[in-house]
């Protein structure tokens, strides 16, 4: 135990250097089945922006809701006027599995629209999901589009392993065939130990209604699978000045890093 403990403190060690061009906010790691912290550095209580990371309970609200088929369907249609700050992969036509893989703020626009303000709000609210509030920026009335985008929507890391836990036991009010495809949906990779690793990554800023480059939050979330054990992890770095590339894609890939020597720790 003594052993495991010092080998635990070197992998918060390690996590935090690996993003050294960022502050880290916060990592967690947690035992899904007995919902056990076994790794917890930083402010973790703090609610922010969920940016993409929202985008597990979109799933789990457009699988159940029937707007969303499979991973292939349904395909939809960028139209001019939808948000592309995605680049040339948010300008084709989209499926679930590339909506998930690209990150297409749009496409989850359709699926919270096609449930409508009341459905929507009881989805987010059954989940349990941070504040709850769906209302969006302050008199614009747009929830349905941006709530959970630097806006009204928040969420701390802690509140993000209990609703991972709740997505890994199954324990939300949403069908098999939603937590099935949301499964497949955000399969990241699969370790060379075994372990098959889940995710969405997310990027955000403080304020509302609005994007602070030079203080990019970045999100990494999910949970790593091997036979019988579970685990759910958080990961949350923010920006000190800006940085190349995506804050979300940043944490994650810091965070896979030395992911692998926590996961063989609690083998041996």
């Amino acid at each position: 135990m003594h052993l495991r403990l010092i080998l635990l403190s070197v992998i918060i060690v390690l996590i935090i250097a690996s993003a050294a061009h960022a502050r880290t906010i916060c990592t967690i790691i947690a035992d899904a089945e007995t919902e056990k912290i076994l790794l917890q550095q930083g402010n973790c209580k703090e609610r922010i922006t969920p940016a993409s990371t929202f985008k597990i309970a979109i799933s789990l609200m457009g699988f159940d809701s029937g707007f969303l088929k499979d991973e292939h369907s349904p395909v939809l249609a960028y139209h001019e006027g939808d948000v592309d700050w995605g680049g040339a992969a948010w300008r084709q036509p989209i499926d679930p599995m590339n909506w998930i893989k690209y990150s297409v703020v749009w496409f989850s626009q359709r699926v919270t629209q096609s449930l409508g303000k009341e459905r929507f709000q009881r989805y987010v609210s059954e989940f349990q999901y941070g504040n709850a509030d769906v209302s969006g920026d302050s008199g614009r009335d747009n929830g349905m589009l941006r709530s959970w985008i630097n806006s009204s929507l928040k969420i701390s890391p802690l509140e993000q392993v209990s609703f991972l836990e709740k997505v890994v036991k199954r324990q939300l009010p949403v069908t098999a065939h939603a937590f099935d495809m949301t499964n497949r949906l955000t399969e990241v990779t699969v370790l060379p130990g075994g372990w098959d690793i889940h995710g969405k990554t997310g990027t955000g800023s403080p304020g509302e209604g609005a994007f602070d480059k030079a203080h990019s939050y970045g999100w990494f979330v999910g949970w790593a699978t091997k036979k019988s054990r579970t685990f759910v992890f958080v990961h949350l770095i923010q920006d000190e000045k800006l940085e190349q590339g995506l804050a979300g894609v940043r944490s994650r890939d810091a965070f896979l890093n030395e992911l692998p020597s926590f996961l063989d720790a609690q083998e041996n």
